[in-house]
């Protein structure tokens, strides 16, 4: 294999997608060989196919790209998937017979064989692949993401499991750029709090049980916490915020908690992955933050910001967690889960 992994980003075009190629320019280990969109995109080169919604300039190697069918993917080594996902389940299935695919989309969440990643909270559930490769007789395999809702929330949670995690409610206030594009109309989230996202609170519901379950030799046992989620969507563009109450069966105290919180570091810190933040958590004292405007590009986008830690009336502690829903939450995953994969030797 050649020095760096030659990857394929499927749904190449969507928000999460043009993520994916913005954080993979310049990567010391992976670069981008294939990209796929809908059959409408196929064969039109990547510039006139993508409409560029983030800063800065759509890459110019990216530019010149052709747009190919997800089904006609070759000589790729690993695969980013962002597809919807009413298409991932058997593109990303098929793809998987030959080559690894790190898919954002909820298709396989919840195969049983299928490990649910978040590098710094489980990344040991990655032997699972080997499992899933058994079974389906594959030489690649799939993993997933979590929501991105989910994915900051269990990064927050994550130093507080030795006390005890019996139950979270969380209410979110996510950007309108998980929504994708077009998205929501801006005559209804214009001076207004949209407090319906189809699916979001089941996702949450069941993904933070999955990721923080126990690995048995073939499957995850669910971690049995009690969730209650609450999602909203709000006029902001990148960023989602949420509030968290945790109940805990030990009471170790708010200074233990802060500090637990901003001593986490985890596997990718450890083996200084290029993506890998320094610190995934970061704890401000600030009464009014973190807020998404000055807090979602905390290390590139990589880190997630607490605030407001303090003890709970009815349950145990509280506070605000803020995240970079296409970064930290999405494309920013995918890479860090693909990164831990090769440093480990997996891929």
């Amino acid at each position: 294999m050649a020095d760096k992994y030659k990857c394929a980003i499927l749904g190449a075009t969507g928000a999460v997608g043009q993520r994916f190629i913005q954080m993979l320019e310049g990567h010391p280990w992976f670069e981008v060989e294939a990209l796929a969109a809908s059959s409408r995109s196929a064969g039109k080169r990547y510039s006139e196919a993508c409409k560029w919604m983030l800063e800065g300039d759509m890459p110019e190697e990216v530019a010149r790209m052709k747009a190919l069918d997800p089904a006609n993917v070759k000589g790729a080594d690993i695969a980013f998937s962002a597809l919807p996902a009413e298409i991932a389940y058997d593109v990303e299935a098929n793809l998987a017979k030959k080559i690894p695919v790190f898919s954002k989309a909820k298709s396989h969440r919840t195969d049983a064989d299928v490990p649910v990643l978040v590098p710094e909270v489980n990344w040991e559930h990655m032997r699972l692949v080997d499992v899933q490769k058994k079974l389906r007789k594959t030489d690649g395999f799939i993993t997933a993401d979590p929501n991105c809702t989910t994915t900051q929330l269990l990064i927050a949670l994550k130093p507080l499991e030795p006390y005890g995690i019996q139950s979270v409610i969380v209410t979110s206030m996510q950007a309108l750029s998980g929504a994708g594009y077009p998205g929501v109309s801006g005559l209804d989230i214009e001076d207004n709090v949209l407090p319906f996202i189809r699916g979001e609170e089941e996702k949450v519901e069941y993904e933070l049980n999955k990721v923080l379950g126990k690995l048995g030799k073939s499957s995850v046992t669910p971690a049995g916490i009690r969730v209650s989620a609450s999602c909203n969507r709000v006029n902001v563009l990148d960023g989602h915020t949420e509030c968290v109450v945790v109940g805990l069966r030990k009471s170790p105290g708010i200074g233990t908690i802060k500090k637990a919180m901003s001593q986490f570091k985890s596997k990718p810190q450890q083996l200084r992955l290029p993506t890998a933040p320094d610190q995934p958590l970061v704890v401000l004292n600030e009464e009014c933050r973190p807020q998404p405007r000055k807090d979602r590009n905390r290390e590139l986008g990589m880190s997630v910001t607490v605030g407001r830690v303090r003890e709970d009336q009815v349950h145990s502690v509280k506070f605000v967690c803020v995240g970079h829903n296409t970064v930290r939450g999405a494309a920013g995953n995918g890479i860090l889960n693909a990164e831990m994969f090769k440093a480990l030797k997996v891929i």
